[in-house]
């Protein structure tokens, strides 16, 4: 495909990619997350062509999608707005799939595009696939460079590293890898995609399976975290953000729309209270969008919510208040410091906040 056409994202409206399309909200097939196709990487060595370069590369990301939620959270930890530039997108989409309509003339300034599949087309004209965020894309040739959204973060952390602001924290230390990797493994399959597999199901047993699963790993992850300030050292780390995007979004559209509603996160205290201290940590909550989170899920997945209409709660100030979990020691920037203000023209609008 070159140009134009129909191109959907590939789980029905929400991003990620995935095998299963809105048929698997209508009962047709089930819902299947796939690999990235584009998965090349930017590296301090360019080894796949794509050098890390200040001001090369545009990050896309729609504020309503966890996956782009991770790239937007490391991004401000790590002091990369200067280096990374970013594209919003609409969180409603159209035939065409993500489309810079928050622009003038609803054309992305620096890529000049209309929609996120324009840099699609750019790289690989015939592609069948969907349009997924995160992208990054090479500002100079036009072109996706990668929309491999787990291994995104992971390169921010460590082969930006000479692009990081002073006192940057260390999200993905080298000690701690092996046991940061096997929590965000179970958090991945059970939480992450779990409310996913939940919410697309296309028959009563794939929904009961992965409901379970959303739950027996909430509980884990609960009782893990009742001692400890994070999921793993004395600080923030990528299992952290990889959890907080989906603890962020629970109740505002996981608990009623994906039918995952045993509980409420307000209704477990300890991984509330968690919710609550990374929420009001600088780099999280300030990049948290919930007007884009609940029109995108209630708007775009017809399938599911096929009136459309939005619900106006549930209500936001609890995420403002106290969480007490500093008591537990640790320090969220490890030997490193707060990200500095939002940069101008990245806060989030006040409809999204709290």
């Amino acid at each position: 495909m070159s140009g134009g056409g129909e191109r959907k994202t590939e789980d029905g409206g929400t991003s990620g990619v995935a095998q299963a399309s809105g048929n698997a909200a209508l009962g047709k097939k089930p819902f299947k997350r796939s690999r990235s196709h584009f998965a090349d990487r930017v590296t301090a060595d360019g080894r796949d062509g794509w050098p890390v370069e200040a001001g090369r590369y545009r990050l896309v990301v729609s504020r309503a999608c966890p996956w782009a939620s991770r790239a937007l959270v490391s991004r401000r930890l790590l002091g990369l707005e200067d280096a990374l530039s970013l594209a919003v997108t609409d969180p409603i989409q159209d035939d065409r799939s993500w489309r810079f309509t928050l622009d003038p003339d609803g054309r992305d300034p620096v890529l000049g595009i209309h929609h996120l599949s324009e840099a699609y087309d750019a790289r690989e004209s015939d592609y069948p696939g969907g349009v997924s965020v995160p992208a990054i894309v090479d500002v100079p040739s036009g072109q996706l460079v990668t929309n491999d959204y787990q291994q995104i973060t992971l390169d921010l952390a460590t082969e930006w590293q000479d692009l990081h602001r002073p006192g940057a924290p260390d999200l993905y230390p080298e000690p701690l890898r092996a046991e940061i990797d096997e929590v965000m493994e179970g958090i991945y399959h059970d939480v992450n995609n779990g409310v996913y597999r939940a919410g697309f199901a296309s028959s009563q047993s794939e929904y009961e399976s992965a409901y379970e699963d959303v739950f027996r790993r909430l509980e884990e992850t609960s009782r893990r975290l009742a001692g400890r300030r994070y999921l793993v050292g004395d600080s923030i780390t990528e299992a952290d953000i990889r959890l907080f995007t989906t603890l962020v979004r629970f109740d505002a559209v996981y608990h009623g729309h994906f039918k995952c509603n045993r509980r409420k996160l307000t209704e477990d205290p300890v991984l509330w209270a968690y919710a609550r201290d990374l929420y009001q940590t600088p780099g999280f909550g300030d990049t948290v969008d919930f007007d884009h989170i609940k029109r995108h899920y209630y708007q775009v997945h017809t399938g599911i919510n096929p009136t459309a209409v939005v619900p106006l709660g549930p209500d936001l100030a609890g995420w403002l208040t106290p969480h007490h979990r500093e008591e537990l020691g640790g320090s969220p920037f490890g030997e490193g410091t707060a990200p500095g203000p939002v940069p101008e023209g990245e806060e989030v609008a006040a409809s999204g906040r709290p």
